[in-house]
């Protein structure tokens, strides 16, 4: 089932999407910890209306307290970055005022000459997490989603830190919804830039599963309702210019698509002096 999150006229709503007529179906929660304490049948049984797709402004599906992303979690990728395959879990954090949703622009910051498109698989937690073994943690995880994990390349190659290379506002695209029934050790992940395919893996060839991510991260810390863990990108990591498109395809899950724009600054942005 994949949950939306949709705004209607100036009226935002979460809804179940139907793929097979791209119809989207409202229903009567607006809570996103809710709609994931409910069973599918419960979920139908709320449904009030019906939209078709493209009379509807996609939202991000969720907006989290933290995204906790993970570094070098696939091997071929730790390969082309010429660096070694860790024994646990890279993770960093970008913040949520660097989300963006399906279809909006990522804007190319003047502080970088290098930017980098990395597709990744992004975990919904359903509920408040903490120590949870990895046996379990599917009883934790509400759902799955798309991230583009944007990187300033030249910025994350010169810092120790990676802060500044991955939390430009705009740095994470996610969407465009949430699928709940999801094998995650097993999709294929898919790339473009401009329609030309630049990464092609499955999620098969991770380091770390995403079991064994919420069981590592939330040892660390406690994982809220709607945070995100990204999982991490597979090889074929490359640059974005001005003006290209790139989407990211999961195979049960859709396309994510933004496009790259220039940093324009505000046409009134001027110091008044007094």
């Amino acid at each position: 089932m994949k949950i939306i999150r949709f705004k209607e006229k100036k009226e935002e709503s979460f809804g179940i999407y139907d793929d097979s007529q791209e119809i989207v179906k409202k229903i009567a929660i607006n809570s996103l910890e809710e709609i994931f304490r409910k069973n599918e049948k419960e979920l139908i049984e709320n449904i009030i209306e019906e939209h078709i797709l493209n009379e509807i402004k996609i939202l991000t599906p969720v907006i989290p307290s933290k995204i906790v992303c993970v570094g070098l979690n696939y091997k071929n990728h730790a390969k082309e970055l010429n660096m070694k395959i860790p024994n646990e879990p890279k993770i960093f954090i970008k913040p949520n005022s660097s989300i963006i949703g399906h279809l909006e622009d990522i804007i190319y910051p003047k502080e970088s000459n290098e930017l980098d498109y990395e597709g990744e698989l992004a975990i919904v937690i359903s509920k408040k997490s903490k120590n949870i073994p990895s046996e379990i943690a599917k009883e934790y995880i509400g759902g799955y989603t798309i991230l583009n994990d944007i990187t300033a390349r030249d910025i994350q190659r010169k810092e120790i830190q990676w802060t500044r290379a991955k939390s430009f506002d705009t740095f994470a695209p996610i969407g465009p919804w949430i699928e709940t029934n999801l094998n995650p050790k097993n999709q294929k992940i898919t790339t473009k830039v401009n329609g030309e395919i630049k990464q092609e893996s499955n999620t098969k060839n991770m380091i770390f599963s995403p079991y064994k991510l919420v069981e590592f991260i939330s040892s660390i810390m406690t994982l809220l309702p709607g945070d995100i863990i990204s999982t991490g990108t597979p090889p074929g990591v490359g640059n974005l210019n001005i003006g290209d498109n790139v989407e990211i395809a999961i195979e049960d899950i859709g396309i994510l698509k933004n496009f790259v724009k220039a940093d324009n600054p505000p046409i009134n942005n001027k110091i008044i002096q007094k």
